[in-house]
């Protein structure tokens, strides 16, 4: 089989035809501007969910809530991940 990728279901060429539309649009001289604009932007929304996620963690151990059920639930859904990555990689191989 072959595979294609794909970004957020979108092709290689709809990504080239975006591109081109947006220097045509933009010119090719302000596009590292908005790029560089959309980075920092993207960098901000980061550290504030960070910060919020920080604060919320903060605010339950202050309340003596028990935060180490999200820890118990990720290690169960890891567990859960690499054994299915076993089962798949046993069916890849065989076909």
């Amino acid at each position: 089989m072959i595979y294609q990728a794909t970004f957020l279901f979108i092709s290689g060429g709809e990504i080239a035809f975006i591109l081109f539309i947006a220097i045509m649009v933009f010119g090719a001289d302000k596009l590292p501007e908005i790029a560089r604009g959309l980075g920092k932007g993207m960098r901000v929304l980061k550290d504030a969910t960070n910060d919020i996620k920080h604060e919320i963690t903060k605010s339950a151990e202050n309340h003596g809530i028990d935060t180490d059920i999200t820890k118990d639930i990720k290690k169960e859904i890891s567990k859960v991940k690499d054994d299915l990555e076993d089962f798949t990689g046993s069916v890849k191989r065989k076909l």
